[in-house]
């Protein structure tokens, strides 16, 4: 077995199993740079394997295209994939989060365990979330004697205690602490998204040799700054006002119910609408706290290849987030807003990855300020010549370190150099 794998890696192609809860055709979040990342390892001449779950996510309901059958086996871009049913709760509280998550790691444990023996990968490689599979994936790669890397998409754990999900004292809080540690400890490589988020995984015990950043990408080809007046203007009813945009998930990381209160003060400017873009499991609860407001609009999430058109829209891009999870996590949506050439608006602690990201390419104001939130709001509507001049450095930003060829470049160097 071990000669075969060394002429397997000898000449360059090797084999690798990915796990990851989530996969395209999910439209945002964890699922399209999963599936940017396969199709790449792919593309570079590698034999892929992924283990994922049924699309679920924004709306957490699986996809009834998908329901049937239990297990299915699909190819895409040369990648093979084994999808796995899973329990999915309507209502994602901190206890079905983790029966969800569970369900994953036993629903993909045989399709590892076959993959472990038969596909005989040099490279396994797992994403958090989910933490819970992370124990699999290392016992994949003991079976097959491959190297183990984990990708940190967030912080889960301490993301659940910040945001009120899992409480954050007592017994089940030192478990979960203990356990994240000993998982992130088990790998040759850990990477995560963010120069805070890596830092944070050498707090944790990760030596600083095996830590490196495999930051998420922008689409700098689909997402410009466009001159062109968005389709979406017409369709919406929106006329000539500003629009101060929010795309993406509606959940309980995000601290996203800011933007109501911020709606509110902002009522009287007449030439100011708020456009929430999305689902999520909160979206329900957020609509009812906005009734009666008539600047502030909800709409469903749209298809990935109308991106474009929908960023274009914003005058504004806002970036809520909530004071406990920085830097658990790096929206993913924020490279798009610097691709789109559009000033941004975030809510983050001075210091943090987000507020560094943004800094120079628009404004920061504290988590949950929603009286400064709208000041910076107006001010940039008022101030079209500054506006224009954030938006245009976010534009260079993103070409300069959210370029996806850059990021993947660098990544399949860093996986043959590790499975090497």
């Amino acid at each position: 077995m071990r000669e075969a794998k060394t002429a397997s890696t000898r000449d360059g192609a090797m084999r690798i199993l990915v796990l990851g809860l989530n996969h395209a055709p999910e439209p945002v979040g964890i699922g399209p740079y999963t599936a940017g990342m396969v199709a790449a390892l792919a593309a570079a001449g590698h034999q892929v394997r992924l283990v994922t779950a049924k699309p679920y996510y924004p709306g957490w309901r699986v996809d009834p295209a998908a329901a049937r059958p239990f297990y299915r086996r699909e190819w895409e871009e040369s990648v093979d994939v084994w999808r796995c049913p899973l329990y999915v709760p309507r209502t994602p509280s901190g206890a079905r989060r983790i029966a969800h998550h569970l369900s994953f790691a036993l629903a993909a444990l045989a399709p590892m365990l076959v993959a472990a023996a038969r596909f005989r990968p040099d490279l396994v490689l797992t994403i958090a979330p989910s933490l819970l599979s992370v124990p699999l994936a290392r016992l994949a790669a003991w079976l097959a004697q491959a190297r183990l890397w984990i990708h940190v998409q967030d912080f889960e754990v301490e993301a659940a205690f910040a945001t009120g999900l899992l409480e954050g004292a007592g017994c089940i809080a030192r478990v979960a602490r203990r356990f994240e540690r000993a998982s992130l400890g088990s790998a040759q490589q850990v990477s995560s998204i963010s120069p805070q988020m890596c830092r944070r995984l050498e707090q944790k015990g990760v030596l600083p040799d095996c830590v490196t950043e495999f930051r998420n990408w922008a689409d700098t080809d689909r997402v410009t700054p466009t001159a062109h007046a968005s389709g979406y203007r017409s369709e919406w009813g929106l006329g000539n006002r500003h629009v101060a945009l929010y795309s993406g998930n509606i959940g309980n990381k995000q601290g996203i119910e800011i933007l109501v209160e911020v709606a509110r003060r902002l009522a009287a400017r007449e030439d100011i609408v708020f456009v929430v873009c999305g689902e999520g499991p909160h979206r329900a609860q957020l609509e009812a706290r906005a009734a009666g407001l008539s600047n502030l609009q909800f709409r469903p999430l749209q298809p990935a290849e109308h991106m474009g058109a929908l960023l274009a829209l914003a005058s504004v891009h806002l970036l809520p987030q909530c004071a406990g999870a920085a830097d658990l996590v790096l929206p993913s949506k924020l490279g798009n807003m610097l691709a789109s050439g559009r000033p941004i608006v975030a809510t983050a602690a001075p210091g943090t990855g987000i507020a560094q990201e943004v800094a120079g390419c628009g404004l920061v104001t504290p988590p949950g300020d929603a009286a400064a939130m709208a000041a910076a709001i107006g001010s940039l509507i008022d101030d079209g010549q500054r506006a224009a001049a954030l938006g245009a450095a976010g534009r260079q930003r993103a070409e300069a370190c959210w370029s996806r060829s850059t990021i993947l470049d660098g990544f399949l160097q860093r996986v043959e150099a590790l499975a090497g």
